[in-house]
């Protein structure tokens, strides 16, 4: 990708599919919208948030006032990444905790964490956890009303994470993405619903504005003058151009065929799991195809014996325990891909109520016996 002088149709290709998406998420045709491709959601996460970072800065020292302690506001289902970038650029990371009953953003709590200091809010679309998407159009109202009462313009970044080339083709009307006047940036994975191999992610600016021209290095590297935003310097170009492939080839209702088809088979996972005695779902009809289920009581807290179970199959069901204040619920968790057939979830199904048959064991290291339900 970096030697444009040489491979100058990879830039070509690369500025194509920074406009589709922009198209895809709805940028306004009166703003001038950019971005870059990166390595995956990790860099793309980070040169956005350093975006925000650097122009709230700006407009800090414009007004004279203090630019020494930049906070960023998150819920407690954000991607490690964004703790990465507090650390790693000198932020206060505000997070919001999960509650046993709530494991998405709280809007009213984000309200309450933001200061003057705050250089964004952050927001997921299919969290990494449960796959549940932040409430995202509840958030702009209210920072759209914080700043017609105090004046104050807080930007929101979306992890398109799961989610980003899911819902512009099964909830097109949905609004998330640009359509939102808070929404100034978005990050999309290419290679979780884009279909690419890893790794390709993209970040999206709404306005050319909202990205610093500080941040902007232009070289003049074997030849050519160039523009770049990214963290490394070389980066594959393969995974750009099948991205680009992708959305050709496919278009709209090809995406749409697949997404459809991998929603309906997650929302016939979670059917047969909501009609368990053993399991719950964490939602019986989920909005992505990503179910996060659990135990019921009396075995809630054995997710990683099925997990272990599983594996005896062939099956990696990751099982794990959810952020503060929801540390003490555990959950098992399925991505259903364009490649997971219905007979291969019916297959899974039988698996799993054979790895249940350890629950009739006591739990590990715990004395007593639990019978199955």
């Amino acid at each position: 990708m970096v030697d444009q002088n040489e491979y100058p149709q990879t830039g070509i290709l690369q500025h194509r599919v920074i406009h589709m998406l922009a198209d895809l998420f709805h940028a306004p045709k009166e703003f001038d919208v950019t971005g870059t491709s990166t390595i995956g959601s990790s860099e793309a996460i980070l040169l956005g948030l350093l975006a925000h970072k650097k122009r709230w800065q700006n407009e800090r020292k414009k007004k004279g006032l203090p630019f020494d302690r930049p906070n960023l506001v998150v819920g407690g289902d954000v991607h490690v990444v964004w703790d990465k970038f507090a650390r790693y650029f000198d932020v206060e990371m505000r997070t919001l905790p999960m509650k046993p009953d709530r494991f998405i953003m709280d809007v009213g709590e984000a309200l309450r964490r933001i200061d003057e200091n705050t250089i964004a809010v952050g927001a997921v679309l299919g969290t990494t956890f449960t796959g549940q998407i932040d409430p995202i159009p509840e958030l702009n109202r209210a920072l759209e009303h914080l700043e017609s009462e105090t004046g104050q313009s807080v930007p929101i970044h979306i992890d398109g994470a799961s989610g980003g080339f899911l819902l512009p083709f099964l909830d097109p009307d949905f609004a998330w993405d640009f359509r939102l006047s808070h929404v100034r940036s978005i990050n999309v994975s290419g290679h979780k619903f884009g279909l690419v191999y890893p790794g390709v992610g993209w970040l999206l600016f709404r306005d050319r504005q909202d990205l610093p021209d500080e941040l902007v290095f232009r070289v003049n590297y074997l030849g050519a003058e160039e523009e770049t935003y990214t963290l490394n310097f070389s980066s594959n170009a393969a995974f750009v151009i099948a991205q680009y492939y992708n959305l050709l080839r496919l278009g709209k209702e090809g995406y749409r065929s697949i997404m459809e088809n991998c929603r309906s088979n997650a929302r016939f996972l979670a059917g047969k799991l909501a009609g368990s005695s053993l399991f719950t779902p964490i939602d019986a009809h989920p909005s992505l195809p990503i179910v996060a289920f659990r135990l019921k009581p009396p075995h809630a807290g054995r997710e990683t014996e099925i997990a272990s179970e599983l594996r005896k199959f062939g099956w990696i069901v990751p099982a794990y325990t959810l952020p503060p204040d929801a540390q003490d619920i555990s959950v098992l968790r399925v991505v259903v891909r364009e490649q997971v057939s219905r007979p291969m979830l019916e297959q899974l199904l039988d698996h799993i109520e054979v790895s249940s048959r350890i629950l009739l064991s006591p739990p590990v290291g715990h004395p007593g016996t639990h019978p199955l339900c």
